[in-house]
């Protein structure tokens, strides 16, 4: 051992007491053998290839070429490159240190590791391995203890565990663990990683992936119509699929999904304003009979921020998607009361509509809505303007069931409205009628003597609310939890008195004097 051995030849914690300095061991140049099952992989490798790329034959091939400078090693796991974004740098793990190579376009293509050096053999070396296994206690979880964990991680997280060694491999493929794929991210190759990944869950049945049921890719706007297609085409039992946010697809696409998976229930496709109309294929529509609207089972629908969406885009989805439970059509600014019209033909069974924002839907819709009667649970109508007490008295009279009603800056509302409402829907939970300057302490007098079951009540910025009215509610409404009271003219009284009254209410309010 010579003065000019490096410092970094140095064993930590390796201290001879019988010496007057530490051991080192002689300078060969050689780093430390990485993590077993470390490997990188390539965009370009075939993840479905029926060869075994497990971790622990990468690195047995790896060791064998001892003369190369570099070594590549490619495992049958998704690429941390497709998921996440293209300027995600080389990591380190461990002690090992790893390199990264890139496109022209940005996407990591790559990662390359340094070769696997000659295994040391010193007693002392040996010993700090030994208690380094023994501290990683994660090891000895059972195998369906390992998988309840890996079951909280998204994705791009439980494809870098399959990287880790053999069995965190063959643990994070198990299949109970793709029931749901979830990206996010605006700058991620959704098309690419969909690809890939359905190409690995289709290894035990060629072209078909059974287990995968939900697909969550809500604002990745890298999206196209070639990864809606390739989920229509290898996932036939996808029953959940959100897409919100993507505005890249187009009709064409949804078409597919819904043609060639015939149990999807759940559908977002909010914030996708190329999407006009829900409808089967036309291939599709020719080998099913005339009735083949109702082969859509889709039962949750939700369009909001879908703008070119007019009334003939909605009589095609009701007659498509007769099943409709949950259908909320926020900001579809071209919807008028002909458009509803259309839907209560065919769709009689739903229970949650939102018609917000849209500017052109009238009493005459309200009318039409009320055909729904005791089927109807849940009702928005806010920023509705041409909605008054008359629209109100229909729902009122024929949805008695009504749970949940919105109609904040409804400004033609007024205490008749509110009067008729809580006479005939006397199970309201929530209601919200903030921004309707014309309602008054009378109409909270008649909401607290027939509500008495409501929780939720917002009356921001009514402007003819005083601090009796709320007392009146406080004194019938014990269950209330949640008041808005902003830009009300409301006494610090009459907020105690409510908070006296109403123990587990949550008050949002402007006036500084009360905390």
């Amino acid at each position: 051992m010579t003065e000019s051995t490096p410092l970094n030849a140095v064993v930590r914690g390796s201290w001879d007491p019988t010496a007057a300095r530490p051991w080192r061991r002689k300078s060969t140049g050689a780093a430390e053998e990485p993590p077993l099952g470390k490997g990188s992989s390539s965009i370009s490798s075939d993840v479905s290839s029926s060869t075994d790329h497990t971790p622990t034959k990468a690195q047995k091939n790896a060791a064998t070429s001892e003369d190369s400078d570099l070594s590549m090693r490619t495992l049958s796991t998704p690429s941390p490159a497709l998921i996440f974004p293209p300027n995600t740098q080389g990591f380190q793990n461990g002690r090992g240190s790893s390199t990264s190579s890139s496109s022209v376009t940005g996407e990591t293509v790559a990662m390359v590791h340094s070769p696997p050096p000659t295994r040391l053999t010193h007693p002392l070396i040996r010993l700090a391995s030994k208690h380094q296994k023994e501290q990683a206690n994660v090891d000895r979880l059972p195998d369906h203890s390992m998988i309840q964990i890996f079951s909280f991680l998204p994705t791009n997280q439980l494809c870098r565990c399959a990287r880790v060694c053999r069995r965190w491999y063959n643990l994070a493929w198990d299949p109970r663990l793709w029931r749901t794929i979830r990206l996010t991210g605006e700058t991620i190759n959704v098309d690419r990683a969909l690809k890939v990944l359905t190409r690995r869950l289709c290894q035990d049945t060629p072209n078909v992936c059974l287990m995968l049921e939900t697909v969550i890719v809500s604002g990745c706007r890298r999206l196209t119509d070639r990864g809606l297609y390739t989920i229509a085409q290898c996932c036939p039992e996808l029953r959940r699929l959100e897409v919100s946010g993507c505005y890249n697809i187009s009709n064409e696409a949804v078409f597919d999904v819904v043609s060639l998976c015939p149990n999807l229930e759940h559908l977002d496709v909010s914030g996708c304003s190329k999407v006009t109309c829900i409808s089967l294929t036309r291939e599709a529509s020719i080998k099913l009979s005339p009735l083949h609207g109702k082969q859509i089972s889709i039962r949750y629908l939700d369009m909001t921020d879908c703008f070119v969406l007019e009334d003939e885009g909605l009589h095609t989805i009701a007659a498509h998607c007769t099943q409709l439970t949950h259908l909320y059509l926020r900001r579809c600014v071209r919807i008028t009361d002909e458009g509803l019209r259309y839907l209560m033909i065919y769709c009689t069974s739903i229970k949650e509509l939102s018609v917000s924002d849209c500017r052109f839907v009238s009493d005459f819709g309200m009318r039409e809505i009320a055909k729904l009667e005791s089927r109807l649970r849940y009702l928005s109508i806010a920023h509705c303007g041409r909605i008054t007490d008359v629209g109100i008295r229909y729902i009122a009279k024929y949805c008695s069931k009504l749970r949940y009603l919105n109609a904040r800056g409804c400004e033609g509302i007024t205490d008749h409205g509110v009067e008729y409402l809580a006479k005939n829907c006397t199970k309201l939970k929530s209601l919200d009628i903030g921004k309707c300057p014309l309602v008054s302490d009378t109409g909270l007098e008649f909401l607290a003597l027939n509500c008495f079951n409501l929780k939720r009540l917002s009356l921001k910025s009514c402007e003819s609310i005083t601090g009796q009215g709320l007392q009146i509610v406080a004194a019938n409404c014990f269950d209330l939890q949640m008041l808005n009271v902003q830009d009300c003219d409301v006494s610090v009284d009459a907020l105690r008195f409510v908070k006296r009254h109403c123990k587990r209410c949550i008050i949002e309010h402007t006036n500084p004097a009360f905390f």
